[in-house]
């Protein structure tokens, strides 16, 4: 479910039966497995791929630009969150550096 005040890129590729809740914003090149569910006032943006059944409470930011001042954006830059995870409110989740192998990666649970 996909709330009306949500704004979702087409690009993006949500699970059915995932939910999207109001003021929400999804941008392109994001994947959002079976079951998460995403909640209130979240930014989510790509190259991010979220797995099955995580809860993300609200006003969280997930997949923007390293927070690194090093950081040029090379198309390299990637997030990787797993199945199952809990990420409680404000939480930052940036995408990896070219330094650091370009991945941040989340694993389950």
């Amino acid at each position: 479910m996909i709330d009306p005040l949500a704004r979702v890129d087409p690009r993006a590729l949500i699970a059915s039966d995932a939910e999207i809740g109001p003021w929400v914003s999804v941008g392109p090149n994001v994947t959002v497995g079976s079951g998460t569910k995403i909640e209130a006032h979240c930014v989510i943006k790509g190259p991010t791929t979220i797995g099955e059944d995580n809860r993300i409470f609200p006003f969280c930011t997930i997949g923007d630009d390293p927070q690194d001042k090093k950081y040029q954006p090379d198309g390299n830059s990637i997030l990787q969150i797993g199945d199952r995870n809990t990420i409680r409110e404000y939480c930052s989740i940036n995408r990896g550096t070219s330094q650091g192998g370009g991945l941040t990666k989340i694993g389950d649970r």
